[in-house]
């Protein structure tokens, strides 16, 4: 299960940095079309979309590097069983955020794909396209939430500590 949990955030990375080669992608196309005289209407767009997609699809695999900001002023004051309850009692609290985050967002996707919702611009672009890549993201990064809150029931989980935060 470890393994395709991590083959699961490193997919989801791997998902987020092409999302980011799109959006240069766009913005070359963009920038090409002006100078050569050509029209590639919807660019801006999907350039919109791609960026999206890139941050919530690299939300779980920063989470699990320890990537994500973190103000651990209290946690560095807190030993034993009080930090372990404050550890258990922030991951519970962002897995049930997340999980809200997620199933909205997937309830946002299915009612566009069934209504079907098209964007405003020239593109007309199914709106379920772009916005699948956000409830991946958030349902992705609910299940790091939860991988994370399990670990520290079990006292399982290891303290990614970022290096860059230690240093002034």
């Amino acid at each position: 299960m470890r393994k395709f949990l991590d083959g699961l955030y490193s997919a989801a990375a791997w998902l987020a940095g092409l999302s980011m080669i799109g959006i240069l992608v766009m913005v070359l196309l963009t920038v090409l079309s002006r100078v050569i005289g050509f029209n590639a209407p919807g660019t801006d767009a999907y350039a919109g979309y791609a960026m999206a997609g890139a941050g919530f699809l690299a939300l779980a695999s920063t989470f699990k590097k320890g990537e994500h900001i973190r103000v651990t002023l209290l946690l560095g004051a807190l030993k034993g069983k009080a930090l372990k309850a404050m550890e258990v009692a922030a991951l519970l609290i962002a897995t049930i955020l997340a999980g809200f985050l997620a199933f909205y967002s997937a309830r946002l996707t299915w009612q566009s794909w069934d209504i079907d919702d098209i964007s405003v611009g020239i593109d007309a672009t199914p709106m379920w396209i772009p916005q699948i890549f956000m409830a991946l993201g958030t349902l992705i990064f609910f299940i790091a939430l939860f991988d994370e809150l399990v670990l520290e029931l079990l006292g399982k989980r290891e303290a990614v500590v970022n290096e860059d935060a230690h240093h002034e």
